[in-house]
């Protein structure tokens, strides 16, 4: 990739990376379709500033079906549902699965854009399946609502792989800021059936928790899904899912650090297994050592 699809890149990974932490201290304060709003209304807010001072009205008339997908599906459902998720495990251990996403982006754009089914990519995607099994089964002895969360974190997986899918085509004709911009708006519309819960939750969190939501919205919402768009605009879906291999490393070193959560060290083997399978589907076979070049010799 060009460096400064690097550079934005790297700041989507650890930005992403506090997310999972920032989700997990809120949770006790704020429901799962409640947080989803408020980061998303806050996150409006700052981008459609940037909008208005960049000057960037709406996005062109072929931009706006994958933008409304990726609204519904990233920017809405994937945020409830990782919400959801982290109310039942920690912070690393829903990085480890929500990273299983990259083997599914690979999938869905064989599926989707006829990128087609190369061998590694299903061999990747069994080995993630199987460390996610791993992981579900660290989490057994928690009880159903463990493995509920770890379902929960499966379907965040696939959501993300999904709007990822569908933003990369929108990209062709909006710019990044227009399309994380209405993507946003839009998942912000999916979840206002949770406003009332919002303004309950508003009403008794801390300032703190509240903070920890604007938090969200500001940073690993509008400035991380902005140069994600941005970086992914200048490359593939595949190689920009391939730039997430290091959020769990990450998540896990500050939810130690700020929330002092260790996952088990199954969920941690398990998790491993689910990063593997997806360096497995991102790998390219080896070419072939050419032959050398034999001169005919000279009588």
């Amino acid at each position: 990739m060009p460096w400064p699809a690097v550079a934005a890149a790297s700041v989507t990974v650890v930005l992403w990376a506090s997310a999972f932490v920032g989700i997990r201290a809120a949770a006790p304060y704020f429901s799962p379709g409640s947080l989803a709003l408020g980061r998303l209304l806050a996150g409006a807010v700052v981008l459609v500033l940037f909008l208005i001072v960049r000057r960037q009205g709406l996005p062109p008339r072929a931009a706006w079906p994958g933008i409304a997908v990726s609204g519904v599906l990233w920017f809405g459902l994937y945020m409830v549902a990782l919400n959801w998720g982290e109310e039942l495990v920690d912070a690393g251990t829903a990085a480890m699965i929500v990273n299983v996403g990259p083997a599914l982006m690979a999938l869905l754009a064989g599926w989707l854009l006829h990128e087609g089914f190369p061998p590694r990519l299903l061999a990747g995607i069994a080995v993630s399946f199987a460390g996610t099994v791993v992981v579900g089964l660290s989490m057994s002895g928690g009880g159903r609502a463990s493995v509920l969360g770890v379902l929960l974190c499966l379907v965040a997986a696939i959501t993300y792989a999904a709007g990822v899918v569908a933003q990369k085509p929108a990209l062709r004709h909006a710019s990044a800021l227009q399309a994380t911009t209405f993507g946003c708006l839009i998942g912000a519309v999916a979840c206002l059936p949770f406003a009332g819960q919002l303004v309950h939750d508003l009403r008794d969190a801390p300032a703190s928790a509240t903070l920890n939501v604007i938090y969200l919205g500001v940073f690993p919402t509008a400035v991380a899904f902005t140069t994600w768009a941005y970086a992914l605009a200048r490359t593939t879906a595949g190689r920009m899912g391939s730039t997430t291999y290091a959020v769990p490393v990450v998540v896990i070193a500050l939810s130690w650090l700020l929330l002092d959560e260790v996952p088990r060290a199954l969920a941690i083997a398990g998790g491993a297994l689910c990063l593997a399978g997806v360096a497995v589907s991102r790998s390219r076979p080896r070419r072939p050592a050419p032959e050398p070049l034999v001169t005919p010799s000279h009588r």
